[in-house]
């Protein structure tokens, strides 16, 4: 990739001036960056289709956050954090819808239901030891599978406000877990 690299040595440059608003300098930093994005996600990922929704993914999160990169450091780690953490995201999606691919024999399957019954109460124990604003955080992102900025939106806080609830609420359930354990 060492020709990437000499051309990578511009996107700085070229990062500022689309942070000023340069469409045109914006418009050839994408385009410079896709082949690079590509190698980048091809090391973790082999099925071609994947690899192109990664790229468009990485790509509107470059968007997204472009106005947090700082001309004068590096700019391939910074794409490249990116890059692996769309990736990553693109990986755990999958996995989850290979993992209920089948409806119906998972529908087929016999439940325990005095297991599944136990484990209801012993979640719902654990959830009301929390106040409230927690119980609803956790139910929220860890139940529900909201981002933190969709948790935020629905419950009228900042992303941070529900970060430190999310923090508070896991070191509660820890707490409430090991004493649980305890006695």
């Amino acid at each position: 990739m060492p020709e990437t690299d000499n051309r990578a040595l511009l996107w700085p440059h070229l990062m500022a001036r689309a942070q000023e608003g340069d469409r045109d300098a914006y418009n050839q930093l994408l385009k410079a960056m896709v082949p690079a994005i590509r190698a980048l996600v091809c090391k973790k990922i082999s099925d071609a289709a994947l690899v192109e929704d990664v790229i468009q993914e990485t790509l509107l999160a470059i968007h997204r956050v472009r106005h947090t990169y700082d001309p004068r450091r590096p700019i391939l780690p910074w794409v490249a954090a990116i890059t692996s953490a769309r990736a990553i995201d693109a990986l755990r999606q999958r996995g989850r819808r290979q993992e209920v691919q089948d409806e119906d024999a998972l529908n087929q399957q016999p439940a325990d239901s005095a297991d599944s019954a136990t484990a209801t109460d012993e979640l719902t124990g654990y959830l009301g030891t929390l106040p409230l604003r927690q119980r609803e955080i956790v139910e929220s992102v860890h139940l529900r599978e909201q981002s933190l900025a969709q948790a935020a939106a629905e419950t009228n806080q900042s992303v941070s406000a529900v970060k430190s609830l999310l923090h508070r609420a896991m070191l509660n359930l820890r707490k409430y877990g090991s004493n649980h354990e305890k006695s």
